[in-house]
């Protein structure tokens, strides 16, 4: 579908939605962003990749790129309370390839540097991570951490401080607190770090549409009458 027709089914389901909802993701689409990506190697417990979903969301991250070479990914509902509907998920799943690699070829070949989330011996903590270039954050997998492909590819390594007994935050306190380091740091910088035109109209269209109940009902009977169908 072209971008002239998706914006004649915006302005005609805008009929339909309310003046505080349309407000609200009008808000939600300024603050975006995707010069801070989130990446997930091999998660396997439900409710931590549902609670970095949504922290993804709250912190206005729109990309997450789910890496499955051992795991399959699977966010519970009841935790991530619709968050993963506005978000971009990307899935790397091919059988028989390394998907970190994929994935990673493919955030560099956009301009991500690749940034692990692990103790190391050259690593740095949030607030001193440079994040002037575009910052792919990595999370591993519960209890083994990330696979030593991520880290051997990673660009750079960023921890947490910690002072108890334990090494070791949950991956979804993990990622929430980068995130919201790393995202305050970005939204008080001079960098140009928002979603283009383009990508906010696109996705615009499509919370318009998934916040309507009958939205693709709706959609389907303008492309009908119009005869775009």
């Amino acid at each position: 579908m072209d971008n002239q027709t998706k914006q004649q089914i915006t302005d005609y389901l805008i009929e339909f939605i309310s003046e505080e909802r349309l407000s609200r993701i009008d808000e939600v689409l300024s603050a975006r962003t995707q010069h801070i990506t989130v990446v997930l190697e091999d998660l396997y417990q439900p409710h931590n990749a549902s609670a970095v979903l949504r922290s993804c969301d709250g912190f206005g991250v729109q990309d997450v790129h789910i890496i499955e070479n051992r795991n399959q990914f699977d966010a519970t509902k009841g935790v991530t309370i619709g968050a993963d509907q506005w978000l971009s998920l990307s899935k790397y799943s091919k059988e028989g390839e390394n998907n970190t690699k994929a994935c990673f070829d493919k955030l560099r070949g956009q301009g991500y540097k690749i940034v692990a989330t692990t103790p190391h011996e050259n690593d740095k903590t949030s607030d001193e991570l440079d994040i002037t270039q575009k910052t792919a954050l990595v999370f591993g997998a519960e209890l083994e951490g990330l696979s030593k492909l991520a880290l051997d590819e990673a660009d750079e390594y960023v921890k947490i401080p910690m002072f108890g007994f334990s090494e070791s935050f949950n991956i979804s306190v993990s990622a929430a607190l980068c995130l919201y380091e790393v995202t305050k740091r970005l939204r008080g910088s001079d960098l140009e770090w928002k979603l283009d035109s383009e990508l906010k109209k696109k996705l615009r269209y499509e919370w318009i549409k998934q916040s309507i109940k009958a939205g693709k009902e709706l959609e389907a009977r303008f492309l009908k009458e119009s005869g775009l169908s």
